[in-house]
């Protein structure tokens, strides 16, 4: 006799909780490549904050970021929405200075890492892009940016945002 998945074991399968380890209040250790894919390897280093809340219930969240980067502020907001028939979230940043949402990042979260991907213009040539959430835990996580010029073979990180809650 074939049983039906129990409640808990659907809502174990959602993941329309994967972002709730992001609400609150942040600081933001930034590191962040200067010239992407142009094989060097320097970084600069900067502060940030970060507050997320959810929206919709949860079915979505917002995430207001403000850093001061050497080349001068960076004022971002990152819609999260997630799709209940997919089961996958669909992530979009704007940035304050170019006033418009870039495309968005779709992905899910998977042992405890999420992965999201989409496709960009750099430079006149299209790539790639990955953003990954890892070690998340109460009081911290991880997120990185990487470009990959080669189909997803090699992935070069770009930007990472270590994340600490603030007390």
């Amino acid at each position: 006799m074939t049983q039906r998945p129990s409640l808990q074991a659907a809502e174990a399968a959602d993941g329309q909780r994967d972002f709730d380890f992001i609400f609150g209040d942040w600081t933001v250790h930034n590191r962040r490549r200067i010239n992407p894919l142009a094989g060097l390897d320097e970084w600069v280093e900067f502060e940030g904050t970060s507050t997320a809340r959810p929206i919709w219930g949860g079915a979505a969240n917002l995430e207001e970021y403000h850093a001061v980067a050497p080349t001068g502020p960076i004022d971002g907001l990152t819609l999260r929405v997630y799709n209940p028939s997919s089961r996958q979230w669909s992530l979009l940043w704007a940035n304050r200075t170019r006033g418009a949402f870039d495309k968005p990042m779709v992905g899910e979260f998977r042992n405890g890492r999420g992965e999201f991907y989409d496709q960009e213009d750099f430079n006149g040539r299209a790539i790639f892009v990955r953003y990954v959430w890892s070690g998340i835990s109460p009081a911290s996580c991880r997120w990185e940016q990487a470009f990959s010029t080669d189909g997803g073979k090699t992935w070069e990180p770009n930007w990472v945002m270590q994340f600490a809650r603030k007390q």
